[in-house]
């Protein structure tokens, strides 16, 4: 397991730094300082701070009150008040505590936030803070170093405490009493949909996301069928390429013939549900939702394989796939919520909540841990991050509105090629040019 932890921490790095030159002209100056204020835990001066978890569940909530309860025990004069966020309406109560300036002093973000909310100020950079911490020298490099890449001014506004793969998970007990092979292409994939379907004993060999979130799916899906980057040689968004056409048509002509008729509007709740509950043979989502399949199925009846390879037999991934914990800029306790920073990031952090909900750990230490080793899902997750031939693309994290586009344009997108109302060419044609208008805008913005 040590050759994993260094060859895995080497590999993504390098990784990130080859699909970061994509970048390298939208780092600019700034003059926010990062510079810790010594307020707020520095004494023993009782000190509160807020923390934003932006994916509240009854599987997740309980593992965020022990992390805060060690945290308190550990710094008995800072409370840390939890407030938990359902993941659908995460992002817009960010927005609308960021128009509102009340915001917490900590929250849980998403990657593909961060730039956005560095662009507004609202978070506060952590590079010196990180600099002066024991964590330096031990959080993986190339997430560290992606966080900065995806923002305006390359600074660090996020420590990753767990990073993730899409995967697809898969009953291999059924797939074993039907005689289906385990799909690796995704010839393999359509047709292990269709033989694993059985409507006349209520069962569907796959589900699709529709609902909330679905964007994401689809869109590292169809990269991965493709292995095109995201944008040409030319700066073309390859979104609307024939190859993706190809892909969004025939993915989504499988609804209701071999998925649910539910999946129109299933977000990440109904489409698990619907998996471990024994309706679905597959789900397409990520290693991270194995604290769920575990407590609902028996042990060896589940699994999880890579997305399937390209035609040319590569495997694709999304670069920046990581959830972090970052402090906001109007936080008047800021050394206090670094303390806590460090601890959701601490070796005993990580590995509680890593192993509960099956996420990669970011810490190099926790990967020494027996579970890490035994656990089926990040061995995955280690093959495909290792393979020499694995090839991450980058989405354009630091386009401002590049989630709002995902969230209002894409989601209902899949929704009306599902129902009929448009065509894939029509939705992916519409996806490109929000795209394409939105770097044109950044460009002219910080790129003159």
């Amino acid at each position: 397991m040590l050759v994993y932890k260094k060859k895995w921490t080497k590999s993504l790095l390098t990784l990130s730094i080859v699909s970061g030159l994509l970048l390298a002209g939208c780092s600019g100056g700034d003059e926010t300082s990062s510079t810790p204020k010594n307020s707020g835990g520095s004494s023993d001066e009782p000190v509160k701070i807020t923390f934003w978890d932006e994916n509240a569940s009854p599987e997740r909530t309980p593992l965020w009150e022990e992390v805060i309860k060690q945290f308190e025990e550990a710094n008995p004069s800072i409370d840390v008040e939890y407030v938990g966020i359902p993941n659908k309406s995460a992002k817009s109560k960010y927005d609308a505590a960021i128009a509102a300036n009340d915001t917490p002093d900590v929250g849980s973000v998403q990657t593909t936030w961060l730039p956005e909310f560095a662009i507004r100020e609202a978070l506060l950079p952590i590079d010196e803070y990180f600099e002066g911490s024991e964590l330096k020298d031990k959080m993986n490099s190339g997430a560290i170093d992606f966080n900065k890449k995806i923002t305006q001014d390359g600074k660090l506004y996020g420590i990753p405490y767990a990073q993730n793969l899409d995967t697809i998970w898969i009953r291999t007990d059924w797939f074993e009493e039907a005689g289906v092979k385990e799909p690796e292409t995704f010839d393999e994939f359509f047709t292990a949909i269709e033989n694993m379907t059985d409507k006349e004993n209520g069962r569907y060999g796959y589900t699709i996301r529709g609902g909330a979130g679905g964007s994401f799916q689809l869109q590292r899906l169809m990269f991965a069928y493709s292995g095109l980057d995201y944008f040409s040689e030319d700066g073309k968004v390859n979104i609307n390429d024939p190859k993706h056409v190809e892909f969004v048509e025939k993915y989504l002509s499988y609804y209701e013939k071999f998925t649910p008729k539910s999946d129109i509007t299933n977000g990440y709740k109904e489409m698990i549900a619907g998996f471990d509950t024994g309706v679905v043979a597959m789900v397409h989502h990520n290693v991270g939702s194995y604290g769920e399949h575990k407590k609902s199925l028996e042990e060896g009846s589940f699994k999880t394989i890579p997305l399937p390879k390209t035609e040319d037999g590569k495997y694709v991934a999304e670069g920046g796939n990581a959830v972090n914990v970052a402090i906001f800029k109007s936080s008047e306790n800021p050394d206090a919520a670094w303390k806590f920073v460090e601890f959701v990031n601490s070796v005993e952090a990580q590995s509680l909540w890593n192993e509960a909900t099956g996420q990669i750990p970011t810490n190099s230490e926790v990967l020494d841990d027996e579970w890490v080793q035994n656990a089926q899902h990040i061995k995955v997750a280690f093959d495909v991050y290792e393979n020499p031939e694995t090839k991450l693309y980058e989405p354009p994290f630091y386009l401002p509105d590049y989630r709002s586009i995902l969230d209002n344009i894409v989601d209902p997108g899949i929704q009306q090629v599902m129902s009929g109302e448009k065509t894939a060419q029509e939705f992916l044609d519409e996806w490109a040019k929000a795209i394409e208008d939105s770097k044109a805008k950044y460009d002219e913005t910080f790129n003159k």
